[in-house]
């Protein structure tokens, strides 16, 4: 797998194929979330002893599809004390940078499609991972900016609590990856699945990965680290204020960024598009990686549906006092193994 991920070095593709994946990732991304949460709907529903949606289309399938049509042409409005401009900037910008990191996720090697090589992933970009953080860091300022400039001090302070656990938990995210980039040797996200040929990272860097995904809920404020959005506390959070379209805006990109987070997991600790003991042929590498991410997925909806929500100060205390000095450790324990051996 890694000769064509070598293959093609310095490679660069027709900009009519760049403006073509755009358009297909896209789309992948647009279909993905109703599917992701059609099913996390009817998770739950098992989980707790009913049925789920179930009235609109074939066995609730149509549900989806119900609610965008009723969040769409619903009434625009703001608070009279909201910043105009700002506050329909913020989920703009949520949107946007979910999907930008959405775009880095690799389905696949290099496949020769009709004659021309095509890379199946939308960026190969040499810095990979700080892409992700990047944008990461970028989708802090939506929620401070939705929370902000709503005029409510409810909508404030969850935009204040998603600010404080985005910094906390991201450092303990980005140092649980350290690991895998000292023994892949490269921030390439195409590379570090090539590299994982003969064993996925999530063995020997386990306690990387278990951080990565403990922080990985709290940077989607996914229970049991729902903070932010606390319904018994501040009603709904930052976008306690939004509605119709702006509030779907923000509802998409926490999905797309489960997608994401699921999508990073995948391609770092398990493999992307491997699978151990089989070489599939490449055009079921993208399968390959959505039954992952779909796994992964189930993961969110099974946490979701047993853990109670922390206290906050639990969840600060969490991520200073345990996570982080643990994701250090585990840094530097790699990085003398690594050179001793």
């Amino acid at each position: 797998m890694s000769g064509g991920v070598l293959a093609v070095v310095g490679y660069t593709e027709p900009w009519y194929i760049q403006i073509l994946k755009s358009v297909v990732l896209f789309a992948i991304a647009v279909q993905i979330v109703p599917v992701v949460l059609l099913a996390e709907r009817k998770l739950l529903g098992r989980f707790q002893h009913r049925y789920g949606p179930n009235r609109v289309g074939p066995f609730g399938m149509a549900q989806p599809l119900a609610d965008i049509v009723k969040l769409a042409t619903k009434e625009p409005f703001r608070p009279s004390t909201s910043i105009g401009f700002l506050y329909a900037l913020a989920p703009v910008i949520s949107l946007l940078t979910a999907l930008a990191a959405f775009a880095i996720i690799p389905f696949g090697d290099v496949a020769n499609i009709f004659g021309q090589d095509v890379g199946l992933y939308g960026l190969d970009v040499g810095i990979g991972v700080l892409y992700v953080f990047a944008f990461g860091a970028i989708a802090f300022y939506g929620l401070m900016l939705g929370g902000w400039a709503s005029g409510s001090k409810y909508s404030f302070l969850g935009s204040m609590r998603a600010a404080a656990q985005l910094i906390s938990y991201e450092v303990a995210m980005g140092l649980s990856l350290v690991g895998v980039l000292m023994m892949a040797g490269t921030l390439s996200l195409t590379e570090i699945v090539a590299a994982q040929e003969g064993l996925w990272y999530a063995v020997p860097q386990f306690v990387g990965f278990a951080i990565f995904v403990i922080a990985a809920f709290a940077e989607t404020n996914r229970v049991p680290f729902d903070l932010p959005e606390a319904d018994a506390e501040l009603v709904a959070g930052y976008n306690t204020e939004y509605g119709g379209s702006r509030f779907a805006a923000f509802f998409f990109a926490e999905y797309v960024n489960i997608i994401v987070v699921s999508g990073i997991a995948v391609t770092i600790f398990l493999g992307g598009w491997q699978l151990p003991f089989i070489d599939p042929p490449g055009w079921v590498d993208p399968f390959v990686v959505l039954g992952k991410i779909f796994a992964f997925v189930f993961l969110f909806v099974w946490i979701r549906a047993t853990l109670p929500r922390l206290r906050y100060d639990q969840l600060m205390s969490f991520g200073w006092k345990v996570l982080l000095p643990l994701a250090t450790l585990n840094a530097l324990v790699t990085a003398v193994l690594v050179v001793a051996l």
